[in-house]
């Protein structure tokens, strides 16, 4: 049993899924198990991850049976997880090598059920910006915008259980942070960044306008907001993603 599960949904990633996989095994905290779901890919994208596997046994390679999509390959990895701590990283993005180290000492710290932490945002080989976040948040706090970059996200099932991610196509990640604090209160920050989110042309993250439409829903749908509270909170997330 692993001190960390890492849910890897991987989708046609073989381009960058050996660097992602190559982030975590560079981590300074090696009590890991990594849980690579293949979600139908059709190119080299499994191939890569078994040559990994077949050289350090902390790496599964598991196939999504059920619904298509990121959520859903998150979920049934979760039901393979064996770690007292659940993280997530996509096939394209990567970690810094002292992220779960420093991740772990906040929660037992702290003793909140999620900690999250800034990540550098890059396209290509280019830097855009780092995000820094602040050092805890609430539920209501977070309502006004999702500051928690899935990458960076990391939760304590001694206190949460295991909690699957709702399936919606767009901020399943933020309705899951929300119902974590929600019941569980305030989650734990390390403002600086301890991540790399990679962009790409037309990939959910840079679509604005559908990722607009996606969070109005999930305040509607999934955490079940009223339209008088969903427009406040719509309009705070909105004027917050401009600010930053």
């Amino acid at each position: 049993m692993a001190t960390v599960s890492i849910l890897m949904p991987a989708y046609r990633a073989a381009p960058t899924i050996g660097a992602a996989i190559a982030s975590i095994q560079a981590q300074t905290e090696p009590d890991w198990e990594l849980l690579v779901i293949n979600d139908r890919s059709q190119d080299e994208t499994v191939q890569t991850a078994l040559e990994f596997a077949q050289e350090d046994d902390r790496i599964r390679i598991l196939d999504n049976d059920g619904p298509k999509g990121a959520a859903a390959a998150r979920n049934a990895g979760l039901a393979h997880a064996t770690g007292r701590y659940i993280a997530f990283l996509d096939a394209d993005d990567e970690w810094l090598p002292n992220k779960l180290a420093s991740q772990l000492a906040l929660l037992l710290e702290t003793n909140a059920p999620l900690c999250y932490t800034g990540f550098e945002v890059k396209r290509a080989k280019r830097h855009i910006r780092d995000v820094r976040v602040p050092t805890s948040v609430t539920y209501e706090q977070l309502l006004a915008g999702n500051i928690i970059g899935c990458l960076t996200a990391m939760y304590d099932t001694q206190i949460c259980g295991k909690v699957t991610m709702p399936l919606i196509k767009r901020r399943h990640d933020f309705a899951l942070w929300l119902h974590i604090l929600k019941a569980h209160g305030p989650a734990c920050g390390i403002p600086e960044p301890h991540a790399i989110l990679r962009l790409a042309n037309g990939t959910l993250s840079s679509n604005k306008i559908l990722a607009t439409y996606g969070t109005w829903r999930m305040y509607r749908d999934i955490v079940g907001l009223s339209i008088p509270k969903s427009m406040v909170s719509l309009y705070r997330h909105l004027r917050q993603r401009i600010l930053r």
